[in-house]
Parts: C-alpha cells; sequence; structure tokens
C-alpha cells in the first residue's frame, strides 16, 4: 500500500467549524494524524488507531434487522433517535436504487432495518436536513433528488424544484437557508437551492455558481431546472457558470462550503461571506480519488474512491493523515462517511467489498467506535 507523502494547498482564508484557515498560504502537509499510526488490519481488513475498533454492521444481500441489505451502498447520513440513532444509505444501482435505514439502540446493538426509499434509479450521494431528513440524489441524466424519512413513517417525495441533473450531493446552509447541490459530470456544476419557505422543499429557486475561473464568485438564476430537452441541460444554460470535474461530496460549516472534484482530485472551499471558491487541496499529493466528505468539530474527513482505500483526515492546522484503511478492497471505494450524533461512531461503506464486483454486491458497511476529536 502506498503512504501519504506530502499534500499542498493554495492560499486560503477558509473556516473550519471552530477553527479558520488563515489569509497566509496555509501548509496542508501530510503529517502525524492526532491519532497515531495505522495498526495492523483485523479480522475485517480495518486498519486503525490504538484505540479504536471496527465491526461490520451489515453485507449486501444478507438480513440486517429483519431487512435485506441492498447492493452497492453508497451515500450515508446519521440521525438522532431517542437514546439511540439511525444510519441511512444510498443504494447505487438501476432501477431499483433507492435507501435503506439501520435502527440502533442506545448500546450500539441493531434494532430493525428498514426500506426508506425504492423504485428510484442510482442513488448515489446526498445530504441530511436540518429537520431530519434524508436528501437521496440520483445520478443520473435528469436525476431527482427524493426528500425521504430516516424514521420510515412519511413517504418519499421528489424534490424537482432542486434541479433535474446528474446529481451527487447535497448540503444544508441552516445560517443562510440554503442548499448546495454537486453535479457528477465532467463539466458539471455547483449550485445553490434557496427554498421558497425554509424546511419546505417543494419550491424554491436553484442558482448555479458562475466565475471566470479565479477565487471571486457569484450566482446566477439556473433559467429552467427542469429541462425536458438534451440542448438545455442545468450546467449549459448559464454561459458565466463555474464548471467543475466530476463534482463528488459536499459538507458545509460555520460559513463555508466543502466539496469535492473527483477529475482534478481537488478539495474546493466555498466561502459564503467572501464569496469565493478556493481549492484547498489542489491535487498534486496522493490523496486519491476524492469523494464522499463529512466533517466533525473542525476536522474534514475525505473517503476515496479507489486509491488505496482510506478515509483521511484534514485537521485545521493543515495536517492529512488517513484514520482508516480498508485492506482487500482494491476494485471498490469507500462511501457514506458519517458520524453518530455523539461523534463516537464513524459509519461508511465499502461498496464493491472484496469481490470488486460491478453491481455491488458484495457491499459492506462498518462501524468504528474510537476518541474521535469532538
Amino acid at each position: 500500500m502506498r503512504r501519504r507523502t506530502f499534500l499542498t494547498a493554495v492560499s486560503a482564508s477558509v473556516a473550519f467549524s471552530g477553527a479558520v484557515w488563515h489569509e497566509a498560504a496555509a501548509s496542508v502537509r501530510a503529517g502525524a494524524s492526532p491519532y497515531g499510526p495505522l495498526g495492523a488490519p483485523d479480522a475485517n481488513g480495518l486498519a486503525l488507531p490504538a484505540g479504536f475498533t471496527g465491526r461490520v454492521v451489515a453485507r449486501t444481500g444478507r438480513s440486517v434487522g429483519g431487512t435485506l441489505w441492498h447492493p452497492a451502498p453508497d451515500g450515508g447520513a446519521c440521525f438522532p433517535d431517542g437514546a439511540g440513532w439511525i444510519y441511512v444509505s444510498n443504494s447505487e444501482v438501476p432501477l431499483v436504487g433507492g435507501a435503506s435505514a439501520i435502527k440502533f439502540r442506545a448500546d450500539g446493538s441493531v434494532e430493525r432495518a428498514y426500506r426508506i426509499l425504492s423504485g428510484t434509479n442510482l442513488n448515489c450521494a446526498g445530504g441530511a436536513t436540518p429537520w431530519n431528513t434524508w436528501l437521496s440524489c440520483e445520478e443520473i441524466f435528469r436525476g431527482r433528488v427524493y426528500e425521504t424519512d430516516p424514521y420510515g413513517v412519511r413517504a418519499a417525495q421528489p424534490r424537482n424544484a432542486m434541479g433535474r441533473f446528474k446529481h451527487e450531493a447535497a448540503a444544508c446552509d441552516p445560517d443562510h437557508r440554503v442548499i448546495y447541490l454537486t453535479e457528477d459530470e465532467s463539466d458539471g456544476c455547483f449550485y445553490r437551492f434557496t427554498p421558497t419557505t425554509w424546511g419546505d422543499l417543494s419550491s424554491g429557486r436553484l442558482d448555479v455558481l458562475c466565475g471566470a475561473g479565479g477565487d471571486s464568485v457569484e450566482w446566477r438564476p439556473v433559467p429552467d431546472p427542469s429541462p425536458a430537452v438534451l440542448e438545455r441541460q442545468t450546467r449549459h444554460q448559464v454561459s458565466a457558470a463555474r464548471h467543475f470535474d466530476g463534482g463528488e461530496g459536499c459538507h458545509y460549516a460555520a460559513g463555508v462550503c466543502y466539496f469535492t472534484a473527483k477529475g482534478d482530485r481537488k478539495v474546493w472551499a466555498y466561502d459564503v461571506a467572501r464569496q469565493t471558491v478556493t481549492a484547498i487541496y489542489d491535487g498534486t499529493g496522493t490523496l486519491d480519488g476524492v469523494d464522499n466528505i463529512t466533517g466533525l468539530k473542525g476536522d474534514l474527513y475525505v473517503a476515496e474512491d479507489g486509491g488505496n482505500m482510506e478515509i483521511n483526515i484534514i485537521t485545521p492546522d493543515g495536517v492529512v493523515a488517513p484514520v482508516v484503511r480498508l485492506d482487500g478492497h482494491a476494485e471498490s471505494e469507500i462511501t457514506g462517511p458519517a458520524f453518530s450524533p455523539d461523534g463516537t461512531r464513524l459509519y461508511f461503506s465499502s461498496q464493491r467489498g472484496t469481490s470488486g464486483e460491478p453491481a455491488g454486491t458484495g457491499g459492506v458497511t462498518y462501524e468504528v467506535t474510537g476518541p474521535f476529536r469532538r
């Protein structure tokens, strides 16, 4: 397995939750993880720092909590549920797609599992809302965003006002009452949806990020968010739109929306107050296949699609280091990283597992428990 050597970053002024990237150029570099080095892989192939433990909570095609776990597990999030919590996971397969949920008791045992969305297509990533719903995104031509209920009570609803395009991820910004959206195209765009009423996604305005390539950007309305013909795709409707090569994960914290682009291996940061977008990781290092991204109390956690199958931490002081590695999953990708509400457990999946089977029949969902910084 390759080890991290170095990372570089361009000058940035980017706020993490509880920390700041200062105006001077920040040196993002490989260094010692705040959790220490990774140990030898355990019986499940998980290499973790000392003090951390891991387990398998679900496998594709096997029963978990009375429900068969779906193939190709992808984007995920956690939600509070009394003394316990719920982990939601998408299924990135054609035609049946959808999403499932696992309900955990306070002691971490599985109480039950159930489907919350079915009959959709290639549900890739998505995002949690402040009102505890899960936005499940279709990564297909004219794909939709579906608002689903992690608690399994209300029926899922398509949210067409959020645009019909090859959706990837969503990140809610409760401070400015908007939702950011990424697009998985080689010339994809970065979008902002402003609901007519915060908490109701049935109507609103879709904007696209625009700019000539420098740091300064602006937003312009997308004239037709639900185009019916190829020539009117959302990413081509505004000539000044800024394009990103393969938009992937998206995470908002403290005035900044972080998103990744797999084509150029960059982690971007959109600073709401300054109206700037900056690459905080510029792709010249060895962090491969930047994909899903999440955060916890000032730290970012970036999952790899391929590479050497790691989740890496990016700390506010500019250190990048692996915190999880999966051995024996060379033909897979890490998906759906999400922390339990108390920040002590990290959930994620290997979409294709050790088999690497394209249909994701070997998918495995994990839980890692330990002293995460919170």
